[in-house]
């Protein structure tokens, strides 16, 4: 993580990449980049999330191919020796699933804006709008994938009831109960079974300013139970909020996190996965 005042002084350096990674739900009728067009921190660059995915998966956002992601954050002015700052206009909310994504593909020079865009704004420092400069020309992603950080549907199979391991549900606790539907068409209410519920709400701040203590982090997980397993699959609704855990997780120690790509808008609209309630 890395607060508004810590950047505000590293924006001269050419090595330092801000992105703009600003994601909402189809029922928030919010559009991030025509947001990122009016308002934006100086320099930085808009990550669209549902841009830079697989194109020929059903799912929402799937993880690209590692040249594609390659290509998308080189056209961003990304290079393999920068220091990537990302951030998002909840506080914290879709920067993390940027984190992840290029933590999967070996990109360990990355960093979370704490508060977000607001912070930033609450600062008092400069804002810029209008339109984007092209990224800087000439940059190089070099793409080292790290699988440990992902889970597929089959790993998430192979993995109900064994002992060690533990899927954890970022979504709210009616709709991992199955007591509210769910946002996307076709998709059946309920959780994975044997899966445990933490809402991505309990380890944000008030406020959506950075995660919780260390203390309080700790607390929230051990009460789920993991510290009784060795291992930790995080799950939601599309792979979004799944990243907030992973990244509390991370800033615990447990690292690297995997989470389950697909998430529910693939397990609960596939008929050949069971499906838990309550």
């Amino acid at each position: 993580m890395i607060t508004a005042t810590e950047l505000s002084g590293l924006l001269e350096r050419r090595d330092v990449k801000v992105l703009d990674a600003s994601w909402y739900l189809p029922t928030e009728d919010r559009c991030p980049l025509q947001e990122f067009a009016e308002c934006r921190i100086p320099e930085s660059r808009f990550f669209d999330i549902d841009r830079i995915a697989d194109p020929s998966h059903s799912c929402p956002h799937m993880l690209p191919s590692a040249r594609q992601f390659a290509e998308h954050v080189e056209a961003l002015g990304v290079g393999s020796e920068d220091l990537v700052v990302l951030y998002d206009r909840k506080g914290l909310f879709s920067a993390p699933r940027a984190w992840w994504m290029f933590r999967v593909f070996g990109h360990d020079q990355v960093r979370i804006l704490v508060g977000g865009f607001n912070a930033w704004r609450l600062a008092g420092l400069p804002t810029e709008s209008g339109e984007v400069s092209v990224g800087e020309a000439g940059s190089r992603f070099r793409c080292d994938y790290q699988p440990q950080w992902v889970a597929d549907k089959q790993r998430v199979q192979a993995g109900m009831g064994a002992t060690g391991l533990l899927t954890l549900d970022a979504r709210s606790p009616a709709r991992f109960a199955g007591e509210e539907p769910e946002p996307r068409p076709g998709v059946r209410p309920g959780h994975i079974p044997g899966s445990r519920n933490l809402h991505y709400a309990q380890v944000v701040a008030d406020g959506g300013q950075g995660l919780k203590s260390e203390a309080e982090l700790k607390r929230l997980f051990a009460d789920v139970g993991i510290d009784q397993v060795d291992t930790v699959i995080t799950t939601c609704g599309s792979g979004i909020s799944a990243c907030i855990l992973a990244l509390a997780l991370h800033e615990i120690g447990r690292s690297p996190i995997s989470v389950y790509d697909g998430s529910w808008a693939e397990w609960g609209a596939d008929l050949s996965c069971q499906v838990e309630k309550g």
